[in-house]
């Protein structure tokens, strides 16, 4: 009968639940497979490895590698300059020229001469032939055959030229003095080669503190969370516990509803704490290039000791600070552009050469000195304002100086006020415990209220926030000091120190 009223037999039965049995080990094999996949995909990393991948592999690194490399190459660019400048020219070209030569004074000459040449011939035939007679007639004859003769030639002609050439040449041009122009070339060249590697500890050290305020976020989102959730759970047992004794009639329905809101706001608080870690590990995996990094083994901290001199921090920042440096530097170019200034006012002398490589073999060697009368340009202007650029470059130097003493006595400050606090907040903490302790006691004893209770957890709960807040304080004001002071690298070994505070 109950084989007929359900439709299925028995072997029927039995398939039907080995498969729904083979359906859900399939599902728990897969499950079980995405877990492990995601435990292996997921990896810790330290301070110290992070920093070594955001300052090895980083695209801001890689760039300015490349523009160090760039700068350098210029620098050595620019050595052969004042060396002779060889040249191979070939020049192709084609003419056409048209010439009208006049032939009058040609002419003019060409007669008097045969003229002259005839008459002095027929003197001397005559001389030494007297009995010959006169002889003026023959010259006269002579004299205007010549003339009719020349009278052929026409008083001008035109002559046309046309040709195609294809000359190669080498040139040798060699500077003998440019008034010092040269010298400033090779002078800049070199100081933004150095600058470059300035730009490169300069950018490495924003880079460390660009990690450094992502790392240490994201840990301050943990113990955040941590404590937001440790809140939830505890008001959800102050809420089972209030439910309880409101079914036994110990507490009023008002009472354990203050314990529900509560528990509300601390899942809410708890909500909102995971989103903001979620969204710390996203910042940092995307900084560090990964998306498998939810680990992080370097803890919060606070050195309790102070290994920091303020005077030797501000006396000692201009020799270790690469933005100081930068600036010198650029004080540096600005005295090269003075000089380069003053020798664009001075002339030039080249020698200078070239030799034909047709068969012709023409040669040319000489010197040529260039002094600029007039260009449009006024170069006492150029001079002087190259003069201003440098002073003002000097100036911005001594502000800049002064801007960083500033954020180091700012920094120092904040990093010695949070060395304190974090003392007093240990002391708070185990205050708070007890208090808790202690109204808890009382409520169940109805001699206390839920608001003490749920004002003791949530007091707790903010001590352990604002402990985490104020060590997060601390690391990013000792990075600041730091880093302002020039000397960020050394971050590392504050957090191996002893008599250190962690945060796990």
């Amino acid at each position: 009968m109950l084989q007929r009223a359900s439709g299925l037999s028995r072997s029927e039965q039995k398939s039907t639940i080995n498969k729904k049995t083979l359906t859900a080990l399939h599902g728990s094999i897969f499950t079980v497979s995405m877990l492990f996949s995601s435990m292996c995909c997921a990896q810790s990393i330290s301070f110290q490895q992070a920093e070594q991948s955001v300052l090895q592999d980083s695209y801001s690194t890689k760039a300015n590698q490349a523009l160090q490399q760039a700068s350098q190459l210029e620098a050595e660019a620019v050595k052969g300059l004042g060396l002779p400048r060889v040249d191979l020219n070939v020049r192709a070209y084609a003419f056409h020229n048209e010439l009208d030569i006049p032939f009058g004074a040609v002419k003019n000459n060409l007669e008097q001469s045969l003229s002259n040449g005839v008459n002095s011939k027929i003197d001397e035939w005559q001389n030494a032939n007297p009995n010959i007679g006169d002889l003026s007639g023959l010259k006269d004859g002579l004299n205007q055959t010549i003339h009719n003769g020349v009278g052929l030639i026409p008083d001008e002609s035109q002559v046309v030229l046309d040709d195609q050439v294809v000359r190669p040449t080498v040139s040798v041009m060699m500077p003998l003095y440019t008034g010092g122009l040269t010298s400033s070339a090779k002078e800049a060249a070199n100081i933004k080669a150095q600058r470059s590697q300035l730009n490169t500890k300069q950018q490495q050290d924003v880079q460390r503190f660009e990690l450094i305020q992502a790392y240490f976020n994201a840990q301050l989102q943990k113990q955040l969370l941590a404590s937001s959730k440790f809140n939830f759970v505890s008001m959800k047992k102050h809420y089972g516990n209030a439910l309880k004794l409101e079914q036994q009639g110990f507490i009023s329905k008002g009472q354990r509803m203050q314990f529900e809101v509560a528990r509300n706001n601390a899942e809410r608080a708890f909500q909102n704490s995971e989103a903001g870690y979620k969204a710390s590990l996203f910042q940092l995996n995307n900084l560090l290039q990964s998306s498998q990094i939810n680990d992080l083994t370097t803890p919060l901290f606070v050195n309790s000791t102070q290994n920091l001199a303020l005077n030797s921090l501000l006396k000692s920042f201009p020799e270790h600070s690469a933005l100081i440096q930068k600036m010198q530097m650029d004080t540096q170019l600005a005295k090269a552009n003075v000089k380069a200034q003053n020798a664009a006012k001075k002339p030039s002398l080249y020698a200078f050469g070239e030799y034909s490589l047709d068969d012709k073999q023409n040669w040319i060697v000489g010197v040529a000195a260039r002094y600029n009368l007039f260009s449009g340009i006024d170069k006492n202007k150029n001079v002087q304002a190259a003069e201003l650029q440098r002073y003002a470059t000097e100036l911005m130097t001594e502000r800049t100086k002064q801007e960083i003493e500033n954020i180091i006595y700012k920094s120092y400050s904040e990093v010695t006020t949070a060395q304190q606090s974090d003392q007093l907040l240990l002391q708070n903490m185990k205050a708070a415990q007890e208090n808790l302790r202690i109204q808890e006691l009382s409520f169940k004893e109805d001699m206390g209220t839920a608001a003490q209770v749920i004002d003791a957890q949530n007091a707790l709960s903010g001590l352990k926030s604002e402990t985490a807040l104020n060590a997060y304080k601390y690391v990013m004001s000792l990075a600041t000091l730091l880093q302002s002071h020039g000397s960020i690298a050394q971050f590392q070994t504050y957090i191996n120190q002893p008599n250190t505070h962690y945060l796990r």
